[in-house]
């Protein structure tokens, strides 16, 4: 085999990845006439061997030119789209004579050997020849680089521009703060941080903006481009290469927008669904709450059949769920009792001024839909028997093949379809009486001159102390054993010295009092969890690690206080006239059979968690997937490609870089309700704070003092210590055993019938919801105080 000797390479002649990638991408970058100083590539350099005519290509680069030039790496493998090396290799600036040129490449050569570079090629498995690049050096006015993607939260609707006045290489070493835009789509800075005189002008940020998203689009990728602005004013591109460290497309599944004028909400939507969910799940689960809100206009005569082909109820966004509150205007104009105010507060909890009203129908028209809406909601108890029926028929989808299995799990589908919609029926039976409630004591107060809020408090206090509501008895069950456990030193030490799974295992194992009590609890209550509509995430029955851990924290506060559970409360209405006795008993049994069939539906849910989970067990068996968990990042759609043979590499890839996306997913927070396509947003803290005092909506009455713990998250609530506030977003059932330690709820979203809500009039604690960010105003550790008869939290210090 021939000896590859050092030669010299015009950028011009530089067609592929074999002189490394930061030389393809000036050559690429040049060939699509944006401004790129003069260069030329040293291709297999060697230093003991220099390639002939050098000296002379070196002297005509330099010749008209501030006459330095910098020598950067460009080794095979580098700058390319599966690694950068950014940092391994050694690049000189500055370099001002043929001399250094000389000391410059054998410099960098030598880098290829260096202890971080040998350890950055055994962690990537790639090495490969050297290779440099020796470029005209900008006189700089200002330099940095542009990200087409955000590298941090990998949302690749933002460009990053970070800028610093001269060279870059302030920058790059640190050794300066730079300033900071992130610029949409759109062309528009939506984020500024400069700290000091500004290196830029906002039209010079849009145009390095512009011109990476060009560059970006060539590619077919996103980048990482290095840029000088001259003493002139030109911009200039030093370099561009993938960004190596993205995960997926973080809306590469997204659903499709209606009309750029629908109004999305995460409220409402986000209590049933908080967070990120993985595309099976969106596919489960939200296409069954897209299945049910759609069968609610079919039923109310707003829509003609149901379209499976289209999300019209429900969109899916960056991994989140959100409901379109345009296709639910039609309940507001076609229905007698019910305006676009009222819908909007049952919904997002304030008036939506950008909902635009659909005409008016007629008054015969809203009487009929309005019979056969009302007739919807209270035939639910016929609808829950024969979900019963068929719950007690049907058992966890177990065949022992992929494509039985699978014909199992869409079988399963129907019947959680059904579910969903016997639950919507049942939340709608138990919505009206709580709004009606709500309307008339707070139509009351006024009338008495009191104020909105004083009737909404009183709403409240009236719909406590239902009797038999799951969350409430599932927590009433839970603390009995704990409470066993605490009463017995031994036994309560054991629980506590073990870790959690392992001490779940041995109290089942115990076969004692205690244990049946637990089994019971898991029998009625094992199904249930954090997050319960996930297809991914574990139930309790199936999590003993995170079931201990809850299990822990209830034990070691009932020890620490003493206490445990706080009675159910109770109303005493009798005094209360006819009317309003009757709407407040329908209100507190709404709240029951809502929280039954929400049980339900969480059970088929769990079933076909289960199911999928073994399907996931079995292709991994067969080789079709690499891990059981890849399976729920496809859409179902995609699942019957992996029984047969043919070569799903490309799917299975596919479906890795959504796992991989699922993170960042997870972190991004947006506006409560978006006109168009959903955009993830940095919230400023809520409007409302007026003099240290938060405002949302009473849910339960009474006041509290105490300290702040702030939980986004169910694994921040493990932190939870007794007699605190929690402040969290959202709680769902997962939350449910945490109630025995706090002295008080706030939430950001929620109604008088979330689930916090309903939990805390069982326990009386003192609840505000609807704070619109509470969880971004307060701190844990802050001193507050919660009126949940106003519906106030007052930061005391």
């Amino acid at each position: 085999m021939a000896h590859l000797t050092c030669e010299l390479v015009e950028l011009s002649a530089v067609t592929d990845a074999r002189y490394g990638g930061k030389a393809l991408g000036l050559a690429e970058l040049s060939a699509h006439g944006y401004a790129v100083p003069a260069a030329f590539v040293i291709a297999r350099a060697d230093p003991e061997a220099l390639p002939a005519g050098l000296e002379e290509r070196y002297a005509g680069l330099v010749a008209g030119t501030v006459g330095t030039v910098a020598v950067r790496s460009s080794a095979s493998g580098e700058d390319g789209a599966e690694s950068s090396f950014a940092g391994q290799y050694e690049t000189v600036l500055g370099v001002e004579s043929y001399e250094e040129l000389v000391a410059a490449v054998r410099r960098c050569v030598s880098s290829t050997h260096s202890e971080r570079a040998d350890a950055y090629q055994a962690h990537s498995g790639i090495s490969g020849t050297m290779h440099l690049v020796v470029q005209e050096m900008v006189d700089a006015r200002a330099a940095g680089v542009v990200f087409t993607a955000d590298p941090t939260s990998a949302r690749r609707d933002l460009a990053v521009v970070d800028a610093v006045a001269g060279l870059g290489e302030a920058l790059v070493d640190g050794s300066t703060t730079s300033d900071h835009y992130e610029v949409d789509r759109e062309g528009l800075i939506t984020d500024r941080q400069v700290p000091g005189p500004p290196a830029l002008t906002d039209s010079q940020v849009l145009a390095i903006a512009a011109g990476a998203r060009e560059a970006e689009a060539l590619w077919g990728c996103p980048l990482d481009l290095e840029w000088a602005i001259d003493r002139a004013g030109r911009l200039r591109w030093l370099q561009a290469r993938p960004i190596t460290t993205l995960p997926g497309d973080l809306s590469a599944m997204d659903s499709v927008v209606n009309t750029e004028d629908d109004v999305y909400t995460r409220c409402n939507i986000g209590e049933m669904m908080p967070g990120a969910f993985c595309p099976l799940t969106a596919a489960v689960s939200g296409r069954a709450i897209e299945y049910a809100m759609q069968q609610v206009q079919v039923s109310g005569g707003f829509q003609k059949a149901y379209d499976e082909s289209r999300w019209l109820q429900v969109g899916y966004f960056s991994g989140h769920l959100f409901l379109n509150m345009t296709e639910g205007t039609a309940l507001s104009s076609g229905i007698l009792g019910n305006s676009l105010e009222q819908y909007s507060l049952s919904i997002a909890g304030r008036v939506v001024d950008e909902l635009v009203p659909k005409p008016p129908k007629s008054f015969p028209r809203r009487l009929v839909n309005t019979v056969r809406l009302t007739t919807f909601a209270l035939t639910a108890g016929r609808h829950i028997r024969r979900l019963d029926k068929a719950l007690a028929a049907t058992s966890t989808p177990s065949a022992s093949t992929p494509a039985a299995l699978l014909a199992e799990l869409d079988a399963a589908i129907e019947l959680y379809n059904e579910a969903t919609l016997t639950h919507v029926r049942s939340s709608s039976r138990s919505a009206v009486a709580a709004n009606v409630l709500e309307d008339t004591v707070a139509k009351q107060a006024v009338k008495a001159g009191r104020t909105v809020e004083d009737g909404r408090a009183q709403a409240s206090a009236l719909m406590a102390g239902a009797t038999d509501v799951e969350s409430a008895v599932m927590l009433s069950q839970l603390d009995e054993v704990v409470a066993e456990l605490a009463g017995s030193t031994e036994a309560g030490g054991r629980f506590l010295e073990r870790e959690p799974a392992e001490a779940v295992a041995r109290l089942l194992a115990d076969g004692g009092a205690t244990a049946q009590k637990f089994a019971a609890f898991l029998a009625r209550h094992g199904h249930r969890g954090y997050r319960e509509l996930c297809v991914r995430d574990p139930s309790w029955g199936d999590d003993p690690e995170g079931l201990g851990t809850i299990m822990q924290g209830m034990l070691r506060a009932r020890l620490a206080t003493g206490n445990g559970n706080r009675p159910p409360q109770t109303v005493d209405d009798a005094d209360l006239p006819r009317a309003l006795r009757t709407l407040a008993r329908l209100a507190r049994a709404g709240a029951r059979g809502r929280e039954a069939t929400k049980s339900r539906m969480v059970l088929v849910a769990h079933r076909l968690s289960r199911g999928y989970r073994l399907l996931g067990e079995q292709l991994a068996e067969l080789g079709r997937l690499p891990d059981a968990d890849l399976v729920f990042f496809f859409d179902r759609s995609e699942l019957p490609l992996l029984l047969g043979t043919q070569d799903v590499s490309e799917l299975v890839t596919a479906a890795e870089s959504r796992r991989a996306a699922l993170g960042y997913q997870a972190r991004l927070e947006f506006p409560d309700v978006t006109v168009g396509k959903p955009v993830p947003f940095k919230p400023l803290p809520p409007e409302g704070v007026e003099d240290g005092v938060i405002v949302g909506r009473p849910a339960c009455s009474g006041v509290v003092e105490g300290t702040v713990r702030v939980a986004t998250t169910i694994a921040e609530a493990h932190d939870l210590q007794p007699g605190e506030i929690l402040v969290a977003p959202v709680t769902d059932v997962g939350w449910t055993p945490y109630f025995t330690l706090i002295a008080g709820l706030v939430t950001d979203i929620g109604s008088s019938v979330s689930h916090g809500a309903v939990v805390a009039r069982e326990y009386g604690l003192p609840c505000v919801v609807n704070t619109q960010g509470a969880t971004r105003v307060l701190r844990t550790g802050d001193r507050v105080r919660v009126d949940g008869d106003r519906g106030t939290v007052t930061l005391l210090s």
